[in-house]
């Protein structure tokens, strides 16, 4: 508001309010809204917006509060749309110049290289997930970063590259967030260094979510918040003398000790095209949305936090399965824009129903750890630990966004 001028009654909901030149009205019970969100005056006309389907050219349009595209921002703090990613970048490696350091074609790396004799870890992955995957290069996680375009996956030369600077003599290990475009350009990769001669290097695929596949198709599930457990554990794992093998084997056991469920009130604005990624409705929710606006599990009313907690913490439980006497992580990821008083209520109830089952919470992490842009939502994430997984999990760790000191 440019005047501050603001007026509402709780009682009718009627609410008149000064956007851009004071000239708006709408009644926050109904939805009812005719304004133009740049200039202030009345709308010309209604629009609605489905998947992936850009916002007028023309600032003339009619805001609906009940419509699905409210939380969404097309307007973004950036400059140039092509130069997003290599300006985000800079910011980053600048602010966090201690523990990492950018290198040729959008390559992250650990400042201080570690040990020779070590296995590598690398990982690609589109941006707008920050601080996924970025945030995970530092000591005792990831050494190297090959970040991709907005939602969009490395090329195998720029993977090929990251291998090619994460080797420290004992090999690299390529972790992969299944997606179909992950996969297959990193299945590119490790036939370039086929070719080049480059053999002592391997992949592991990498999934959690359990609405993206049925309960005995885990292979086919995406990978979304759970790949969390995995970077920081494979971390500490690599900070010693394993070798390449038990490196992709360490993987492999912590991702599949791992469950996540994620839901969405909200959808997202691409920062290149102020395209909305999808529509959904306001006092609706989403169960199992992937983190591009993959289809999950269904859509109906939103519920009240514990309602929520209580429809999407079972299913997690019972995939595993989880047991009573289990010890478990627990992430709670924000998708961008929950606040941190809604992710504190959500973790009470988590708590409680965890507790009620005989499930006991070892370590938890609440924030934003895997983000699509602002997308309202978040992750539910659950990984059984044992004593060695305990022992990595609390291991000395220091990236820009996660920090075990």
């Amino acid at each position: 508001m440019r005047t501050g001028d603001s007026h509402f009654n709780v009682r009718t909901g009627d609410s008149h309010c000064n956007l851009c030149t004071g000239d708006s009205h709408f009644n926050v019970r109904t939805g009812d809204s005719h304004f133009n969100v740049r200039t202030g005056e009345p709308a010309a006309r209604p629009y609605r917006y489905t998947r992936w389907q850009a916002l007028p050219e023309s600032p003339e349009f009619l805001v609906n509060f009940t419509g699905g595209f409210m939380a969404a921002r097309p307007h973004k703090l950036i400059n140039e749309p092509d130069d997003i990613v290599d300006e985000m970048l800079a910011g980053f490696c600048a602010a966090y110049k201690d523990i990492v350091r950018l290198q040729g074609d959008r390559l992250i790396l650990r400042a201080q290289p570690k040990a020779a004799g070590k296995v590598g870890l690398v990982m690609g992955g589109g941006s707008g997930h920050e601080p996924a995957m970025l945030g995970w290069v530092g000591r005792g996680l990831l050494d190297v970063n090959i970040v991709g375009d907005i939602f969009s996956a490395p090329g195998p030369e720029r993977i090929l590259a990251g291998i090619r600077a994460a080797d420290r003599g004992a090999g690299a290990l390529l972790c992969v967030s299944h997606h179909e475009g992950d996969r297959l350009n990193a299945e590119l990769a490790l036939e370039f260094c086929e070719l080049e001669g480059i053999d002592n290097v391997d992949m592991v695929i990498l999934y959690d979510d359990i609405s993206s596949a049925p309960k005995g198709r885990e292979q086919e599930r995406r990978g979304t918040a759970g790949l969390f457990f995995v970077w920081k554990m494979l971390g500490a794992f690599c900070e010693g003398d394993a070798d390449l093998a038990a490196a992709k084997a360490l993987a492999e056991k912590v991702r599949d000790s791992t469950r996540s469920l994620a839901m969405s009130l909200s959808s997202c604005a691409s920062p290149v095209t102020g395209e909305i990624m999808f529509e959904l409705a306001a006092g609706d929710m989403e169960i199992g949305m992937g983190l591009h606006g993959e289809v999950g599990r269904g859509r109906q009313e939103a519920l009240p936090a514990d309602a929520t907690i209580d429809l999407m913490l079972p299913p997690i439980l019972d995939d595993l399965p989880f047991r009573a006497g289990d010890e478990a992580l627990v992430l709670l990821n924000n998708s961008g824009s929950l606040t941190l008083m809604e992710l504190f209520i959500l973790y009470r109830r988590v708590a409680f129903k965890l507790r009620e089952a005989g499930i006991r919470v070892y370590k938890s992490w609440i924030g934003p750890y895997a983000t699509t842009l602002e997308t309202a939502g978040f992750a539910l994430s659950l990984c059984r630990v044992d004593d060695q997984l305990k022992a990595l999990w609390d291991a000395p760790a220091n990236g820009a966004y996660m920090k075990q000191l």
